[in-house]
């Protein structure tokens, strides 16, 4: 009768803005601790690909650990490679 898709309804959209911002929420719970334990650099060098996987932009990832897109592009395909190799 009606054509409307799970990914088409206003529920759906709010869940997953809402699983978006609670990502994000984590996220920089987990910058926080790690902080206190690691060197800054190293922490963001950890977080990026963690950020990613919860499907935060490269752009808002540069914001948040106040880098650059090209730096964050970088350590994103430097951790690639690094799995990459690590499961050969």
């Amino acid at each position: 009768m009606f054509e409307i898709t799970l990914q088409e309804t206003r529920v759906y959209r709010e869940a997953k803005e809402e699983g978006r911002q609670e990502g994000l929420k984590q996220a920089l719970e987990e910058i926080r601790e790690k902080g206190l334990q690691q060197g800054r650099e190293e922490v963001k060098r950890e977080l990026i690909p963690r950020c990613l996987a919860y499907g935060i932009s490269i752009e808002e990832v540069a914001k948040l650990l106040d880098l650059t897109i090209e730096q964050v592009e970088q350590i994103r395909l430097a951790s690639e490679q690094e799995s990459s190799t690590s499961t050969l």
